[in-house]
């Protein structure tokens, strides 16, 4: 199939991209920065998920669309919670609009957070009852698939390390613990929040697709995350721990209040029997041992490339 990819050059996109020509498919990116910034292994289409025009041609140059692209962030959003809506839930509903008029089939990927209030829980989530809606009333094949925290190789740091908009668990934690700065945790990092490897979020993403371009369409959310749960903490422990053991001095971990839009006490997790409605066995997941190693690895190999350490070149 070509497969049209919303935020194909996003961080989940690229291994969704890459994870479909495996699979001998031909990824299609649409983004609205055009080829600016895009792998030039595929093509790109130019165009906003807003624009339901655009996404009607988009549908109209492919065979499936998985549909990625949103506004992120959870305290980030709540300020001005307008550009969340916009794009996550006009977006939303442009996907499924363009995939009902082609008969195409379609992945939206949703969060792990789903019952959080703030403006991107609330308006992935949405999103994610229109798609039940219009496969029950408007004979839609796109099938939904809720992602915990995705970490690996390529993610952006944001600052003081890099210009990412979002602060993120993993590269916080890793940059941080590679300058030799305290650690800090919003709520001391006692809340539950899964991590899985980005390459498995991919595959689980194109066989719900391909589930979808056979007819499937699921009753049940697939749910891609670890069948083991750790806390924040623990997981900056390992990161720190990793780093030590590659020279690194050990560093502290700083406790901060929790951040706005985040529930205390709670836990992201998710049921990963539902993987095996798309063939995919959750004892396959890369472990997050395995998979913080080789994270950690390539931040180290690319430190002054993706990355910098305040106050340094490199």
């Amino acid at each position: 199939m070509k497969v049209g990819v919303t935020g194909g050059n996003g961080f989940i996109g690229r291994y969704v991209c890459e994870e479909l020509v495996a699979r001998g498919h031909v990824p299609l990116v649409f983004d609205h920065r055009g080829a600016s910034g895009a792998d030039p292994s595929w093509e790109v289409m130019r165009g906003d998920i807003r624009d339901a025009t655009a996404m009607t041609e988009l549908a109209a140059h492919c065979d499936a669309i998985v549909h990625l692209a949103a506004v992120l962030g959870t305290q980030e959003t709540i300020s001005n919670p307008r550009p969340a809506a916009e794009t996550n839930l006009m977006g939303g509903l442009n996907f499924l609009e363009a995939v009902a008029q082609y008969d195409l089939p379609g992945v939206y990927i949703c969060v792990g957070n789903h019952w959080m209030d703030n403006s991107y829980s609330i308006s992935k989530t949405a999103v994610e009852r229109f798609v039940r809606m219009f496969n029950a009333h408007r004979g839609t094949k796109v099938n939904n698939v809720r992602v915990v925290n995705a970490y690996g190789p390529r993610q952006q740091a944001a600052p003081p390390f890099a210009s990412g908009k979002v602060r993120k668990i993993t590269p916080a934690v890793i940059c941080r613990a590679l300058s030799g700065m305290p650690v800090e945790l919003y709520g001391g990092g006692a809340q539950v929040s899964d991590m899985v490897w980005v390459g498995d979020v991919a595959r689980a993403l194109v066989a719900s697709l391909e589930k979808a371009a056979e007819g499937v369409v699921l009753d049940e959310v697939v749910e891609v995350g670890p069948a083991t749960s750790s806390t924040i903490r623990e997981v900056a422990e390992l990161i720190i721990d990793l780093c030590a053991d590659r020279g690194y001095p050990r560093v502290p971990i700083a406790d901060l209040p929790m951040r706005p839009g985040e529930t205390p006490g709670t836990a992201v997790t998710a049921q990963t029997k539902t993987l095996l409605s798309v063939g995919i066995e959750p004892s396959s997941l890369v472990s997050l041992e395995q998979g913080m190693a080789r994270t950690v690895d390539w931040f180290i190999e690319q430190r002054g490339v993706h990355w910098k350490s305040p106050g340094t070149d490199g």
